[in-house]
């Protein structure tokens, strides 16, 4: 169950390595008849529009998704959804087959992982013409999101959350011990050393080690000026990640972090098993928006900065999305719908941050001043401090990207556990992130 305000799409991670089966990605790649249909909406003839809305989430947003569903239906009584949730687990295989069977949502909650795989396939309406026309207003956005929306030209999907990367430490343990808090700005060698040099004082592992971490792998090639994604090839080559592997073995022999299986543990995507909330180390990798979920999770004051490196080479990355299906036969109301979700203030209140720091700016402040969480303030303010650097943000990952990531877990804990040299892992890894993205 999730609860409220969790940010769980943030760590989200599907089950299945890859989203679609052979039957499954041959049914989305047949041709979509309904797709070819115009634009106008096509009400009965009462004039009344039932739109299928899809999500995943636990029963606490399932609440707040429905409270502002119907208010849009209290502004349109013309307008009804037919609402449909279920948990993280199975979400996506459920929608493939919906969408291979022809029955796709109207509109559907959706996220980087297969936003491109579902635009490639002309299964997403492209919104561009509703955000150039202003029925799809943008204006209050980050321009970051929008471009982490965008498909081959094609606006795949609005954005309905924000988030970067954050480091999350430890502050009261650091403290008791009169070790100095990381900073934004130390180099990957200097969090190194600092995390060193704090585990000898606290008795605590200094940081999780991140080498099985894909965001903190994409930062960190970013910042060699280079790329996880080179449009649908790899960006980096088998050296750059012996380098980084080799990095983290280097930590990891001097004792900076933790045991391989105590490693094992962080690399959960749980944030109940992240290493900053069970004390087994000072720092975690993750989403800065998670941070209010974590601190719910521990009696120790934490904090949250940028990860090492140039902090600018970080980017507004979009939690989530809801597009809306190209066969609709409600395109122009099913625009609106998001339209409304995404910018009316009233909705604002009502969804908050379960989603993310909300898209639009004015209604991000307007939780910012309202809420009584101090982390999450404290969240809003660090990502907003961040983003005054951020640079532009990168291309949406191709198809397979979900697979990649699981496999440099499966190569970094080789790494880890000895099993393997970090350049065996290397190679392991990039053969398998290969033949991820090209099939």
């Amino acid at each position: 169950m999730t609860a409220p305000m969790s940010f769980a799409d943030s760590h989200h991670r599907p089950t299945r390595r890859r989203l679609l089966s052979g039957l499954v990605a041959g049914m989305l790649a047949l041709p979509l008849a309904l797709g070819a249909c115009g634009g106008d909406d096509e009400p009965a003839a009462d004039g009344k529009v039932e739109l299928s809305f899809f999500w995943w989430g636990g029963e606490a947003r399932a609440e707040l998704t429905e409270k502002a569903l119907d208010l849009y239906t209290a502004k349109h009584p013309n307008v009804t959804f037919k609402k449909t949730w279920q948990a993280n687990q199975g979400y996506f295989d459920k929608l493939a087959t919906l969408t291979a069977g022809d029955d796709a949502p109207d509109i559907f909650q959706i996220d980087d992982n297969y936003l491109a795989e579902y635009a490639t396939r002309n299964v997403t309406l492209d919104l561009a013409s509703y955000q150039q026309s202003g029925k799809l207003d943008t204006t209050k956005f980050p321009k970051g999101l929008i471009e982490y929306g965008t498909v081959d030209g094609k606006l795949a999907g609005l954005s309905f959350g924000e988030n970067t990367q954050g480091l999350v430490y430890n502050k009261t343990k650091l403290e008791a011990a009169k070790v100095p808090l990381p900073t934004t700005g130390q180099s990957w060698e200097e969090h190194i050393a600092w995390a060193k040099d704090a585990a000898v004082k606290t008795k605590v592992a200094g940081t999780q080690d991140p080498s099985a971490d894909y965001k903190a792998f994409w930062v960190w090639l970013r910042q060699q000026g280079k790329e996880l994604y080179n449009g649908n090839q790899l960006g980096f080559t088998k050296e750059d990640v012996q380098k980084w592997f080799e990095l983290w073995k280097g930590a990891r022999d001097g004792k900076a972090t933790p045991t391989a299986d105590v490693i094992h543990e962080g690399n959960q995507t749980d944030v109940t098993k992240q290493l900053v909330v069970t004390g087994k180390a000072l720092t975690s990798w993750v989403w800065a928006n998670q941070m209010p979920e974590l601190q719910k999770n521990t009696k120790d004051q934490l904090g949250v900065i940028a990860y090492p490196g140039d902090a600018t080479k970080q980017w507004p990355r979009s939690s989530m999305y809801f597009s809306v299906y190209r066969g609709t036969e409600h395109k122009d109301t099913a625009v609106d719908v998001l339209n409304f979700l995404a910018n009316d203030p009233e909705v604002g209140k009502i969804l908050g941050t379960d989603r993310g720091l909300p898209s639009n700016l004015d209604i991000r402040s307007q939780v910012a001043a309202s809420t009584e969480n101090p982390s999450m303030k404290q969240t809003i303010e660090v990502v907003g401090e961040l983003a005054k650097n951020f640079g532009p943000a990168p291309t949406v990952p191709p198809k397979g990207h979900s697979t990649v990531r699981s496999e440099l877990i499966k190569a970094a804990e080789e790494a880890q556990y000895g099993r393997a040299t970090p350049a065996a892992a290397a190679e392991q890894f990039f053969a398998a992130s290969q033949a991820a993205i090209s099939r």
